[in-house]
């Protein structure tokens, strides 16, 4: 395991090893990096940059080997896809169906994953209204952070 991983990140990352055990599918020693570079970012990261990080402890690694962890991951529910900014997020709670809404500071590129009560109601209902049938939910709302606004307030 990473060392630079926190304890709290550490115990996620054991997590979707055991989830993906669970549902039959490999957790690969190349995806564990992959994910492992996920979790240690705060804010969303692009496939590039995975790229990149991935390069220094996978000499082979290419393009192609980032996208299809990716898609692994996203199939799984283990990472969402921050469309706005065509990057990635590590879930925090997979496991189960539930609507995504993201706060992401514009400064800094700090993501938050929050579930805002109500939300998923009341667009149902209003899709309903419009005879529209939703099949995927990710609401996104860009501004700046706390610590960028200089409040220190977390």
């Amino acid at each position: 395991m990473n060392q630079t991983l926190s304890e709290s990140k550490e115990l996620l990352f054991n997590k979707a090893k055991d989830f993906c055990e669970d549902k039959g599918v490999r957790f690969t020693p190349l995806r564990a990096k992959v994910y492992q570079i996920l979790l240690q970012e705060d804010a969303s990261i692009g496939a590039y940059d995975i790229l990149d990080k991935l390069k220094l402890i996978e000499d082979s690694a290419k393009p192609p080997t980032v996208y299809r962890a990716l898609d692994f991951f996203l199939e799984l529910g283990l990472v969402h896809k921050v469309e706005s900014t065509n990057t990635f997020k590590a879930c925090h709670h997979f496991g189960c169906s539930h609507p995504v809404q993201f706060l992401i500071c514009d400064t800094c590129g700090d993501v938050k994953e929050i579930s805002s009560e109500g939300v998923k109601e009341t667009l149902e209902r209003q899709a309903l209204q419009s005879n529209f049938k939703i099949m995927t939910q990710t609401i996104e709302a860009h501004g700046i952070c706390n610590q960028c606004q200089g409040t220190g307030i977390s």
